[in-house]
């Protein structure tokens, strides 16, 4: 059986590991519209975070076993249609993730100076698309409104010293950007309260133990939470247990002046949670241009826990900043009309990855269930997929009486449309040429940001 995985990162190249090694004689060709693969792995992790980065030396033994093929540098939906790939295929799988981000629907979310996690994250990692992003840093307080891990990652970034970031590969040109950047006090705006966070107590921990930068937190939204917590899920308790201790900690008994100074020396950046605030509108400047401040709706919860709800109060609150970050989630898009979509929800409708009323056709991911999880969510909802791919072929619900031409077919295709695939080992190349200009840094690489370059460099 020829097996066709559009999309690169953790869900595609998961979903092909287990089909390889549950079907000896399957044959998966990868698709990725970049020319360089791992997604998320490589374009969404922290720079500061490599130990997270090392599944793609998994990646990798799957993308050199002789049943794998990569295509990178191919546009599904535009180079290659779905029904172009069903009929070359026995089964195609859609593991393209969420390539855009949810909005906030408020006035002055277009003013310059707001921005979304998402283009941030991309700009500091190296997405193409996101390489001239240019963030104005010239400000001294950075508004994040989220309360997720991507939150903490970029207000991590933003207070890092730069010591820290100079040996990650944080590309050169926001590591220029951030040693002139003015920032020093980033506020973590959420709507509900400290116990609907959605970080996690690693990245909380790291954020706390951050050189040169102090947590702010107010000993109010903590009060009685201690009882409260006392019965919930043991992370949750212990990530609570964590914010409470922060929020009450006592500086040593020095003079409250003495004190004060030497934490100002100590820590010329601080960064703090925020709870129960809505954005209500992105302020403008004077000449109507730039972001100055936030307008707030405050909030009061109903129900509790994970399903509470955040009621606006009727009360406002109004915050300077120059720089707003949006971290209210990804969005995954229609690909081609040839494929269902539910625009409410952002995602394939499917069910344990069968893709509804077009049997043949899959998806695993975050465009499957929705763009939340880290890679080891990622891992087990793919292998759930390429299950089903499995039982499918076992079951003789995929006919693979008739050979399928597989990349034969789509090349000839490609080749019409003036289209160029990348191959693994052209990956392979760009991978070294990176690896080797990141050497002369001392960073463990050096990402190339321009596409064009990556294909003058292997050639094409």
């Amino acid at each position: 059986p020829r097996v066709c995985v559009v999309g690169s990162g953790p869900a595609g190249f998961y979903t092909a590991q287990h089909i390889l090694k549950h079907h000896g004689g399957a044959q998966v060709d990868i698709y990725e519209k970049l020319p360089v693969p791992f997604g998320l792995v490589r374009f969404g992790v922290a720079p500061d975070h490599p130990e997270v980065k090392n599944v793609i030396n998994t990646f990798t033994q799957t993308a050199r076993s002789e049943r794998c093929a990569y295509y990178g540098n191919v546009t599904v939906g535009r180079d290659v249609t779905v029904p172009e790939l069903r009929q070359a295929y026995h089964a195609v799988v859609l593991s393209y993730g969420a390539e855009d981000n949810r909005v906030l629907g408020i006035p002055g979310e277009n003013l310059s100076g707001v921005y979304s996690a998402r283009e941030f994250v991309g700009w500091y990692n190296g997405l193409p698309e996101n390489r001239d992003l240019k963030p104005d840093l010239s400000c001294e307080t950075a508004l994040i409104l989220g309360h997720g891990n991507v939150a903490l990652d970029i207000a991590r970034i933003l207070l890092s010293p730069l010591q820290l970031l100079r040996k990650t590969d944080i590309t050169d040109s926001s590591l220029a950007a951030l040693a002139c950047s003015k920032v020093k006090r980033v506020w973590l705006v959420g709507r509900r309260g400290p116990l609907q966070v959605a970080f996690t107590i690693k990245e909380l921990r790291e954020m706390i133990n951050l050189p040169g930068a102090r947590a702010v937190l107010n000993p109010a939204d903590f009060s009685g939470l201690e009882n409260t917590v006392k019965d919930a899920p043991r992370p949750r308790k212990r990530l609570t247990e964590l914010m409470i201790k922060t929020a009450l900690e006592k500086p040593g008994e020095k003079p409250v002046e003495v004190q004060a100074a030497a934490a100002q020396a100590a820590a010329p950046r601080e960064w703090g949670l925020k709870f129960q605030r809505s954005p209500q509108e992105v302020l403008p400047t004077p000449d109507g241009r730039r972001a100055r401040g936030i307008r707030m709706a405050l909030t009061r919860l109903e129900g509790s826990g994970d399903s509470a709800k955040a009621i606006p109060t009727g009360d406002v609150e109004e915050l300077e900043c120059g720089l707003v970050l949006s971290s209210i989630g990804y969005r995954s898009l229609p690909l081609d009309p040839a494929v269902p979509f539910d625009t409410k929800h952002g995602i394939i409708p499917n069910s344990s990855g069968r893709v509804e009323g077009v049997p043949g056709l899959y998806c695993s991911g975050w465009v499957k269930r929705g763009p939340t999880g880290v890679i080891i969510t990622t891992m087990n909802d793919s292998f759930d997929t390429a299950q089903s791919v499995l039982e499918d072929l076992q079951g003789g619900v995929l006919d693979v009486s008739p050979s399928r031409e597989g990349f034969g077919a789509v090349e000839s295709i490609l080749r019409s449309r003036g289209v160029r695939p990348v191959s693994f080992s052209d990956w392979e190349k760009i991978d070294a040429a990176e690896v080797a200009r990141g050497k002369a840094a001392g960073k463990p690489r050096e990402k190339i940001v321009d596409p064009a370059e990556m294909l003058r460099l292997i050639g094409h």
